[in-house]
């Protein structure tokens, strides 16, 4: 029987309602479990802003070290920078505690390897079984991992800088969001040469500026400061850095998808092609831009952790999801917003384009997205069930993927329905090449998954 921890991880690690679904004690047993499964060595720790980081901080600490691991705790940093610095310092493993871009009553746990990939549902589901059976290494009193406290940020910011040379002094606009990018993200780019001017750079774990999620809506103070002070560029992150959305030089929230597309055609230009990573949600621009570019286009689950891993799998140049986050495999399989920015950055230069004229080239297609609300124990059987009605209702498909969820290619659009790895949600996304197509192909999509439910309610 399983019990109630079983089932702890998502697509992007543990997450959930602080001392609801994710409590100290819990946070405890994920330490242990953790030094269980790697029996020795050193954990780096680190933190997002947010006001339950800490607590949570605390428990995993003491759980690794009641099971003789050593501990070296670096204070709040983004998420890319631990799992930059694990494999850099030698660690065995690098323990995040972050909800990413949720809210702030949320937070998570995030769990990197001693190459800085983040840990796989396979080893995932190994902790959650000495979880679940309280199979935990604990040690004698005089084995007792140690703890250790320092930051260790230079070695990113080195790494970042090493990255490029700026010839020009871009006026840039970096709102961290009161999140963990706050103190590294603007010092990076003030030593690249450009002009910062940072907004909400102050850390707040109650987020009080915007949503740690930067979006259209969110972003729309950054927006006006970009126009009132003509900067060339808006970069926003979210609560622990993975993710980087971009205002351009009028003001403009860049599209995800668009800029991902884009970026993604620069990288295949500059290496003579090379096979690039995105997931299943990722606009069909993304074919169309880089396809010319000699690009070879592998697509995966929805989740940082799939892009990583086949990134690292088929050797790409890179990989990205519709959602600001970017991995960079030459230097890191972590998605990084800061290294992807100050790269952005390098790209216009080498281009001589503007933000806005670097993504103009990318086709527009209409993309709908909508959630509905369904419990975690049942929203996988609801987008089975909705897998056949789907077919029904789109009986001209061309292709059906079954990689995560179910996506259909039709004639002039796809539909994917899936279920979120985080919340207890159904996601459906659908484009077309016009907007009536697009509202079409949800309509049926929306009336399938509704029925599924419905279905399951009887």
């Amino acid at each position: 029987m399983l019990g109630c921890f079983m089932g702890l991880f998502g697509t992007s690690g543990l997450r959930g309602l602080v001392n609801e679904d994710l409590t100290p004690n819990l946070a405890v047993r994920v330490g242990m479990a953790l030094a269980t499964f790697i029996k020795a060595g050193k954990v780096l720790v680190a933190r997002d802003t947010r006001a339950s980081g800490l607590m949570l901080e605390d428990a995993l600490v003491s759980g690794l070290q009641a099971c003789g691991v050593d501990v070296y705790c670096l204070g709040v940093l983004p998420t890319p920078v631990l799992a930059y610095l694990t494999r850099e310092l030698g660690a065995d493993a690098g323990l995040m505690v972050t909800a990413s871009h949720n809210p702030p009553q949320y937070n998570g746990i995030k769990i990197f390897d001693g190459n800085g990939m983040a840990y796989d549902g396979k080893r995932q589901e190994e902790l959650e079984k000495i979880i679940e059976g309280e199979g935990f290494r604990l040690v004698d009193w005089r084995n007792l991992g140690r703890v250790e406290y320092g930051d260790e940020s230079r070695l990113y910011v080195d790494m970042v800088l090493k990255s490029l040379k700026l010839g020009r002094k871009w006026r840039v606009v970096v709102d961290p969001g009161c999140g963990a990018t706050s103190h590294v993200a603007p010092k990076i780019f003030q030593r690249l040469g450009c002009e910062v001017k940072a907004v909400n750079a102050q850390p707040d774990g109650f987020f009080p500026c915007r949503s740690p999620e930067p979006n259209v809506e969110s972003l729309k103070p950054l927006s006006k400061i970009v126009k009132e002070l003509k900067a060339d560029v808006g970069i926003a992150y979210d609560g622990d850095g993975d993710r980087v959305a971009f205002i351009n030089e009028k003001g403009c929230f860049v599209d995800f998808d668009r800029i991902l597309a884009a970026y993604a055609a620069y990288v295949l230009k500059s290496r003579g092609g090379g096979t690039v990573v995105t997931n299943v949600e990722a606009s069909m621009c993304f074919e169309k831009m880089v396809k010319p570019m000699g690009g070879r286009v592998v697509r995966t689950k929805v989740g940082d952790v799939y892009v990583a891993e086949a990134v690292k799998k088929f050797k790409a140049v890179f990989g990205g999801e519709p959602c600001g986050a970017w991995v960079h495999p030459k230097y890191h399989y972590c998605p990084d917003g800061i290294l992807s920015s100050a790269l952005l950055l390098g790209a216009l230069e080498d281009e001589g384009k503007s933000l806005s004229d670097f993504a103009a080239d990318v086709p527009a297609y209409p993309i709908i997205r909508r959630n509905i609300r369904c419990r975690n124990e049942v929203k996988h059987v609801v987008v089975k069930r909705a897998e056949e009605l789907l077919k029904r209702a789109f009986p001209d498909c061309r292709q059906i993927s079954t990689v995560d969820g179910v996506r259909l290619s039709l004639r002039d659009g796809w539909v994917l329905v899936r279920a979120s790895g985080t919340e207890p949600l159904i996601r459906l996304t659908a484009e077309g090449e016009s907007l009536k197509t697009a509202e079409a192909i949800m309509d049926r999509a929306l009336a399938a998954v509704k029925r599924a439910l419905e279905d399951l309610e009887k």
